[in-house]
């Protein structure tokens, strides 16, 4: 029987996590990972047949990541100012990760219907169907029209190094919301 690998799949997922995290995800190959786990390649490749299958897990893993971080929200009231927020707060400071979640052609959906009903966005619609009490269909709408417009602000920050204001971020955000809600409202 041969003997037990040390090196893990779950730690090499989190090498290359931290590999894109801090290098970017163009720099996940099985040396730079097996840099980061202080090993040889062989375990790497051990584990994943391809680079490219190694960079879906990482991304997968930098996901559930970015889904943590966005439902990180102190106030129950301000859910949606809150996610919008952390979304932007997100690409401040993590620009590698959020350029390969959202840049990089690793995503399954293939256009807005499928994101929208995709299994990694529902505990983000459920949050914001719970705090605007909206059917699922409106609260997709709203999320449609916020997403825009936060992945427009976060897009800019993480591609362009653009000073982050929270502040008038918060502004910006409350006016795309009572617009959508707004709207919504409209078509009742």
């Amino acid at each position: 029987m041969p003997p037990k690998s040390k090196i893990t799949k779950e730690m090499i997922i989190t090498a290359a996590f931290e590999v894109a995290r801090e290098r970017g995800a163009e720099n996940i190959n099985a040396r730079t990972v097996a840099e980061k786990l202080n090993c040889s390649t062989q375990p790497v490749m051990y584990h994943f047949a391809t680079i490219e299958e190694l960079k879906k897990a990482a991304y997968e893993k930098a996901g559930e990541y970015h889904t943590e971080c966005l439902l990180d929200i102190p106030d129950p009231d301000g859910v949606m100012l809150g996610i919008g927020l952390n979304y932007i707060r997100f690409a401040v400071r993590e620009p590698n990760l959020f350029r390969f979640l959202f840049q990089s052609g690793f995503a399954k959906e293939n256009n807005m219907a499928e994101m929208l009903n995709s299994e990694e966005l529902a505990p983000i619609i459920s949050a914001m169907q719970g705090a605007m009490k909206l059917s699922a269909e409106q609260t997709k709408s709203v999320f449609l029209t916020l997403a825009m417009f936060v992945h427009g602000y976060a897009s800019i920050i993480a591609n362009n190094s653009v000073e982050f204001n929270e502040d008038l971020a918060a502004v910006h955000l409350k006016q795309v919301y009572r617009g959508a809600i707004l709207a919504i409202r409209e078509d009742l």
